[in-house]
């Protein structure tokens, strides 16, 4: 199968979140599917099959199959439409997450995904604090854990510990967020539960963050950036009860897996 890694949520190479694209002719085993995204390695590997005129998409990360990623499904927009389906600018992908529509904008690949809005919960904040070392202001939950604190200083200088990240029982993942500085918001996330201490950039984790930002901000439409080691700029906006997540994507390799 052709295989490509697409750095998405970037503009230049070793930035943003580099994603596996696998272009398959039909679908394989999910066992293959899981030793292919362990192999490679990357935060999550994409896996795409034509079917009429929509793709159907799975996702896996090295440890388990997703039901969504934002970042993946960018890059994958980036491989068809320039390469498999060349210059097509809207693309419909068949997901365990729904249909998920992805539009090209010149260099820009907006997404539309669904709106997660966190709920509020009661847990021991001393619990959290011993895991990111920080005192958090809120705690929320969706899919994941959602950790609001109170400058994006301490977003940029968690050290998390792993260890005990793992054996929380809420959430899937853990993201943790502030108000920004010269953006609407920060966010940085983190997925040892799945194999990935930190993602890089994470989509999905904004179908959380743009509903909550909303709210608070008063606004519509905002710019974000994720800030971990390589980091990203995420463009969002909340619309009809959908969140859109746009951003920008390099190619960084082509090549084929032979199984």
């Amino acid at each position: 199968m052709e295989y490509y890694v697409v750095d998405a949520f970037a503009d230049e190479i070793f930035r943003g979140n580099p994603a596996g694209v696998c272009v398959l002719d039909e679908w394989i085993n999910d066992d293959i599917m899981q030793k292919i995204a362990g192999e490679n390695n990357l935060s999550e590997t994409a896996f795409v099959v034509k079917n009429g005129n929509s793709y159907d998409l799975r996702w896996f990360t090295p440890k388990a199959e997703i039901d969504l990623c934002g970042h993946a499904t960018l890059g994958t927009a980036y491989v068809i439409s320039n390469y498999i389906d060349v210059g097509i600018e809207e693309i419909l992908f068949n997901t365990a997450s729904g249909i998920l529509k992805v539009k090209r904008r010149g260099d820009l690949y907006e997404m539309d995904l669904p709106l997660r809005e966190p709920e509020r919960i009661e847990l021991s904040k001393g619990v959290i604090s011993e895991i990111i070392g920080v005192e958090p202001v809120e705690l929320y939950l969706s899919r994941d854990l959602f950790v609001v604190l109170k400058t994006e200083e301490q977003v940029q200088k968690l050290a998390p510990n792993f260890s005990k990240m793992k054996k929380l029982d809420k959430g899937l993942g853990v993201i943790v967020t502030a108000r920004g500085i010269d953006v609407d918001f920060v966010s940085r996330c983190f997925y040892p539960k799945l194999g990935v201490n930190e993602d890089p950039v994470t989509g999905s984790a904004h179908s959380n963050l743009i509903p909550f930002w909303s709210k608070r901000l008063n606004k519509s439409v905002m710019i974000a950036k994720q800030l971990s080691e390589r980091g990203g700029t995420l463009y969002c906006e909340i619309a009809d009860k959908r969140v859109k997540v746009s951003g920008k994507a390099v190619p960084y390799m082509k090549g084929s897996i032979r199984i």
